[in-house]
């Protein structure tokens, strides 16, 4: 028996850093599963309610478009209008529904004296909801 010197060879070395590929992966699934699932949990109470006629989904709100152009003329649901011909049909529209909103759109260039005349019109007819339409700024 010869009795020479054994050779002893490393074995693996350690890995001292963290693959985090599988971790980032396993994060976006679970973001996705949050995402799809979260509107669910909001209506988490089921309800059998009861059936009636008289039980009628709320209309959605009503609106009307009022334009001023530049020009000094006046729109209602694209239509040209005198100031009287507005009156009248902004009461009608209070008539029918007195959460009717309106939008109120009107150029730049109209004084802002006639927007007020506008917004004076439909409070007397008794809409108070206004809301001004605007555009948003263009990308530079």
């Amino acid at each position: 028996m010869a009795f020479g010197r054994l050779e002893r060879t490393q074995g693996p070395q350690p890995m001292s850093e963290i693959n985090m590929t599988p971790l980032v992966d396993v994060m976006l699934v679970l973001v996705v599963i949050f995402i799809i699932t979260a509107p669910l949990l909001a209506s988490s109470i089921r309800l059998d309610l009861p059936r009636t006629d008289a039980a009628k989904p709320n209309d959605a709100p009503k609106f009307v478009t009022v334009v001023l152009d530049k020009t000094g003329g006046t729109f209602l649901n694209e239509k040209p209008v005198t100031a009287a011909q507005l009156a009248e049909r902004l009461v009608q529209a209070a008539r029918d529904n007195p959460e009717t909103e309106i939008q109120l759109r009107a150029d730049q260039a109209v004084p802002y004296g006639r927007v007020v005349e506008v917004m004076g019109a439909a409070q007397k007819a008794g809409l108070n909801r206004i809301g001004f339409v605007a555009e948003p700024p263009a990308a530079r």
